[in-house]
């Protein structure tokens, strides 16, 4: 007898309703962490890193970045509202490389862990038909028929290898995800140590002109332009003093540069001193800190003797132009020129000021705009007299290497003649005063910096290729042989059948000789095995 159950349905359960804002951190999480963002990152990370190869940068050259400004005044400012002259201290590569780095730490955790497990695991069984693998043989009589020998002959040729039974399981290629994981590993060492040197690292740069009077002690205060990181400060520079000595430069006819050489005195903090020289590829270290030669030139000493007869002398550096043969402009300003003896007071409108060209190499004759090579041959400066306010006292920020253009606008500042001058002519001015020009003395620009994480970034690169090989070059792949009598006999000695499949996990065109290589030693150890026996017996 059949009875119905009339009882109602029991209601579903009720579903869990998820939060809305868990699921959208958890998608958005792997999205981050997944393969496909961390390559679209690193993308953007390196197109980000080209308008820092591509413009000049505030932190290794200023010089270059105020000459932008002063060639494109529309554009410079647009660009520097974009942080184009800071690009590596940008908030938005900043935000590219924090996210990069997120993704990458998301991608290798869970694949590492999933890499270990699989070390960990034994290469599996043998599928039940062999013969639908890629790679299939089998191997007559009187092949190998010891599983234990098989296994040897594959040990030998470093696979992993378990036997079970009759059947003999190996696997090899696991160096393609090692060097997957070392690879990014290594991409994370990078960015840590990118990290590091900003956090700990420091640079400045300094214009040194030869001589004592110029010497520079290594303090941020003595520098132009000078870069801490958030976790340095000021106390932390090492203590040491340069001085210029000498510098030497060496040009092919075509005005190439052939060889650059500074020799410098060095002051260290325990009294010592002593010489030491360095070049453009040979920094010369300092402790903890290296200073490179970026660049070169000459700083034109001139003598100006005002109306009343007192004599004053400037060695200022003048800048490159730009051109291969070392022209270079600048103003050698006298601002306390002109003071009356009997009242010890300087009429405003009789500062002077000299702006122009130093030619290491003057052609003979006019135009005087260009040098001819940028050794001094023939030295000479071609100078503007200014007279009147320069325009120093109104306390607005302003570059000593040149005048202050709103000042010869406005008529305050007016041109009284311009001259050429070779070394040791002198000029007289309208009013008695007189310039000479001396000579020169020759000026490098160096740049002191500490990187803490070079080291960091050295050793991760070494592995990242290591790493990037392994991934490009190892495959992973998979043999199974199993031995079994043949159909009708007995698993007699010499009368076993030894069959044998091969599975490459990724593509592999070079598989089936590997494949047919192994089969073969196999073979051949069978045969060796076999006739040492029949010798025993």
């Amino acid at each position: 007898m059949t009875t119905v159950d009339d009882r109602p349905a029991a209601p579903p359960a009720p579903r869990r309703r998820v939060n809305p804002v868990l699921a959208l951190l958890r998608n958005s999480w792997r999205q981050l962490t997944s393969m496909r963002t961390a390559l679209i990152l690193l993308f953007l990370l390196a197109v980000a890193a080209i308008p820092g190869s591509v413009l000049p940068q505030r932190g290794v050259s200023p010089e270059k970045v105020n000459q932008y400004f002063v060639d494109h005044p529309d554009l410079a400012p647009r660009l520097d509202q974009l942080g184009m002259f800071e690009v590596f201290g940008s908030v938005w590569f900043s935000a590219i490389y924090l996210l990069l780095f997120t993704s990458l730490v998301g991608c290798i955790l869970p694949r590492a862990r999933d890499h270990v497990r699989a070390l960990r695991l034994q290469p599996p069984a043998a599928p039940k038909r062999l013969e639908r693998l890629p790679q299939h043989t089998v191997l007559a009589a009187p092949a190998a028929a010891d599983p234990e020998a098989i296994a040897a002959v594959l040990r030998r040729r470093r696979w992993r290898v378990v036997v079970r039974g009759n059947e003999v399981s190996a696997e090899k290629g696991y160096l393609k995800e090692t060097g997957n994981l070392l690879f990014h590993v290594s991409l994370v060492a990078v960015l840590l140590g990118v990290a590091v040197g900003s956090w700990y690292g420091w640079h400045g740069n300094r214009l040194l002109v030869a001589g004592e009077d110029n010497a520079f002690c290594n303090t941020r205060q003595q520098y132009a332009e000078a870069t801490l990181g958030p976790r340095v400060d000021s106390a932390d520079l090492p203590p040491f003093c340069l001085k210029l000595d000498k510098f030497d430069a060496k040009y092919l006819p075509s005005g190439q540069a052939a060889h650059y050489w500074a020799t410098v005195t060095v002051d260290q903090p325990d009294g010592a001193t002593r010489t030491a020289g360095f070049s453009v590829n040979s920094p010369l270290r300092l402790g903890s800190a290296n200073v490179y030669l970026l660049g070169n030139g000459y700083a034109p000493i001139l003598k100006y003797t005002d109306r009343y007869g007192r004599t004053q002398t400037s060695t200022v550096p003048f800048l490159r132009t730009g051109d291969a043969n070392a022209t270079e402009e600048g103003v050698a300003a006298f601002p306390d020129a002109n003071v009356d003896p009997k009242t010890g007071q300087r009429a405003p409108d009789q500062q002077v000021a000299f702006d122009g060209l130093y030619l290491p190499t003057a052609p003979e004759s006019a135009p005087f705009v260009a040098s001819q090579f940028p050794e001094e041959r023939n030295p000479a400066v071609v100078l503007a007299a200014y007279r009147g306010n320069l325009g120093l006292d109104a306390g607005i920020p302003g570059s000593v290497y040149q005048l202050d253009q709103r000042q010869i606008d406005n008529g305050k500042l007016k041109q009284i003649g311009n001259k050429k001058l070779g070394v040791g002519e002198k000029w007289t001015l309208d009013d008695g005063s007189t310039l000479e020009f001396v000579g020169t003395k020759p000026y490098i620009t160096i740049a002191v910096r500490y990187a803490p994480g070079q080291m960091l970034m050295l050793g991760a690169c070494v592995t990242l290729l290591a790493g990037l090989m392994g991934s490009l070059f190892a495959r992973r792949r998979r043999v199974w042989f199993r031995i079994s009598p043949p159909e009708g006999g007995s698993p007699t000695h010499g009368s076993s059948l030894v069959e044998a499949g091969g599975l490459p996990r990724t593509e592999h065109p070079g598989f089936a000789d590997e494949f047919a290589q192994l089969v073969a030693a196999v073979s051949d150890d069978g045969r060796s095995d076999g006739r040492a026996r029949e010798g025993v017996e």
